[in-house]
């Protein structure tokens, strides 16, 4: 009896956790297609949290994605060069490295250097009754504290993945040039003969999900915190558990139809 009630209450527990979740997302999205995020104090949050978020990595992104890209690219020119398989040379680069390759390793950066950073804001809020200072002087704490911060993590996966994958294709030229003498037009023609309107839809859709995830999943972690230092920790944790799921499970959903759609 006693295996059964704490099957029983572990199910309740996450009924009433993803029950939540979808409430608290389906309010941000009500309120954003509403346009109540639309005010100076709001649009303010929403500058700091793009320049906390993508514009103070910005130097140490693009050396990164330099360094990072440069080597992975070379590995798989090296691996490409002695399989022969150099006629597939645009579609490993396009599938791979800058469809695949690109967004998650952006996503994962800003998971561990951001999320985290809001989902303790947030809990240390709540714990600190400031949201409910907000709340109690009518100011809605989702058009001031959590939307601005949704949308600035979906501009800043979008914009650092696109970053990211021109910072790998020039390398990739530059590796083409040297490893198999290629031109810059013969590289540029393989590449756009190798990508189609479908993948380049499917890289954005897959970077505002991510974007979408990695934040509200913070936020809304932080925000359900109960009023107790202790429980910081223990929702920061639960929140980037949450991410990291969420994650793989955008990743393996964006490879079936991609897998699927292709085969079409």
């Amino acid at each position: 009896m006693n295996f059964i009630e704490r099957i029983g209450s572990k199910a309740t527990d996450t009924f009433k956790n993803i029950s939540g979740f979808l409430s608290f997302s389906m309010k941000c999205l009500r309120e954003f297609l509403l346009g109540s995020f639309f005010n100076r104090a709001a649009f303010d949050v929403l500058v700091m949290q793009i320049f906390f978020t993508a514009y103070q990595l910005l130097t140490f992104f693009v050396v990164l994605s330099a360094v990072f890209g440069s080597i992975f690219i070379g590995i798989v020119f090296q691996t490409v060069k002695s399989l022969g398989l150099v006629q597939y040379l645009g579609d490993i680069i396009m599938g791979i490295v800058v469809l695949e390759f690109s967004p998650l390793v952006t996503v994962v950066l800003l998971a561990l250097r951001s999320s985290s950073a809001v989902n303790s804001e947030i809990a240390v809020m709540k714990v600190n009754r400031e949201i409910d200072a907000l709340e109690a002087f009518k100011i809605d704490p989702v058009v001031y504290l959590f939307l601005p911060r949704i949308i600035s993590f979906i501009i800043s996966v979008t914009v650092l993945s696109s970053l990211f994958a021109i910072i790998v294709l020039f390398s990739g030229f530059l590796f083409s040039s040297a490893m198999f003498d290629m031109s810059g037009n013969i590289f540029t023609d393989m590449i756009a003969k190798s990508i189609t309107v479908f993948d380049i839809v499917l890289f954005y859709v897959k970077s505002i999900f991510f974007g979408f995830f990695i934040s509200v999943i913070p936020l809304y972690n932080g925000w359900r915190t109960h009023y107790r230092f202790t429980d910081v920790p223990v929702s920061v944790l639960r929140g980037m558990m949450g991410v990291f799921m969420s994650i793989v499970i955008v990743e393996v959903v964006s490879l079936v139809a991609r897998f699927f759609l292709n085969s079409l």
